[in-house]
């Protein structure tokens, strides 16, 4: 079910009533009160439901939802429950509904800001040590772009790090600072000095896409078409376990029980989202995403998954016994990652937006988190 429709009772029996207890049904100029938003977190473009009291002033004219001074686009309007869209250039998180005759109390949401344009990341961007922020220019198929890997500096700069690697895809951090990326056209694995420096760590790994390290620094690649790699320090390749072949890309992230978390978005759209042991044991731990991709686990042992549920795009948290909600809306997701700052990065097809939702993330190697 649906988050706009898990309320409609709750519309209809705030409408029958005319409102709350003690006000006249149709009573008008009453001031509109802000009762439950959902999600409180969007990107430019997402969708926001708000319920609550007095929305409209008769029933029939729409009020103007705003962040900040800006106006969002109105979706679904009525006494009870609106659906507004986030426009671009929000700079304040202060939303507030005008129905013309009264203003609501001011309720906070977190918008993202966009930090970073003109990108291509086809999965989780990367963090090193001092909170650069590093991302790809991915391409088409077999595509040699100028620029592969972009580095986001605290100044909001982005500067070219990585050329003319073709179709770089998975990005992870070791301890030593020193970046990985996977080109899932040539099936190779680069590492990347803190200088811009790049060797190659591994070859053969099918149409390699997402990556992750283990506590150990064993590093695991995706590959697309159904292998998981296991790649010890000794750079030794094994056959670690073996998925359905995913139509994107493989996302990989460790949780903090040491088993590695998989998604691989199918031609399904009610998708597994797989935890494999470090036996290599695979299992579901839960099905009913739509096109999962990038993921990233915080502190308390929550699971963040840039995905689809029940319709509704975004952000889906799951919790440690698997229970799922929609805490960023927002189109073209396809990865995520936690600062210092308890911040979240999120990834677009094409730019990297940051909100702050004061989320500690589960460090990584190569992190401060």
């Amino acid at each position: 079910m649906s988050l706009w429709k898990k309320h409609d009772r709750l519309d209809q029996s705030m409408n029958r009533a005319g409102g709350k207890a003690g006000e006249k049904p149709g009573s008008s100029r009453r001031k509109p009160q802000i009762e439950e938003i959902h999600p409180r977190a969007a990107i430019p473009g997402g969708e926001i439901g708000i319920w609550g009291t007095g929305f409209t002033d008769n029933g029939r004219t729409r009020p103007v939802v705003r962040f900040g001074e800006q106006s969002g686009s109105l979706l679904v309007s009525s006494p009870s429950r609106l659906v507004v869209r986030v426009p671009e250039g929000v700079t304040s998180g202060e939303l507030t509904i005008d129905t013309g005759s009264a203003v609501s109390a001011p309720a906070s949401v977190a918008v993202g800001l966009t930090i970073a344009e003109n990108l291509h990341p086809v999965t989780n961007p990367a963090l090193d040590s001092d909170g650069n922020v590093f991302a790809t220019f991915s391409g088409g198929r077999g595509q040699q772009v100028p620029v592969s890997v972009y580095k986001i500096v605290r100044d909001q700069a982005a500067r070219p790090f990585v050329k003319e690697l073709i179709n770089a895809t998975g990005l992870a951090f070791d301890r030593a600072g020193v970046l990985y990326v996977s080109s899932r056209q040539e099936g190779t694995i680069y590492e990347i000095t803190p200088d811009g420096r790049r060797s190659v760590y591994a070859e053969g790994m099918g149409v390699a896409t997402g990556m992750a390290f283990d506590e150990e620094e064993n590093l695991y690649v995706g590959d697309r078409s159904g292998t998981i790699f296991k790649i010890n320090r000794d750079h030794q390749i094994f056959v670690f376990a073996t998925l359905e072949p995913s139509v994107a890309a493989y996302h990989l992230t460790f949780g903090p029980d040491r088993y590695l978390y998989v998604t691989g978005p199918t031609t399904s759209s009610f998708d597994h989202l797989f935890r494999i042991s470090p036996a290599g044991e695979v299992s579901s731990f839960y099905r009913g995403l739509g096109r999962p991709q990038g993921l990233a686990f915080d502190r308390q042992g929550n699971l963040y998954v840039a995905a689809s549920l029940a319709g509704q795009r975004g952000v889906v948290r799951l919790t440690p016994d698997a229970k799922p909600e929609l805490v960023i809306s927002g189109h073209g997701i396809v990865g995520l990652a936690f600062t210092a700052r308890r911040s979240v990065i999120v990834a677009t097809g094409t730019s990297l937006v940051e909100l702050f939702m004061d989320i500690e993330g589960k460090p990584l190697l190569g992190s401060r988190n």
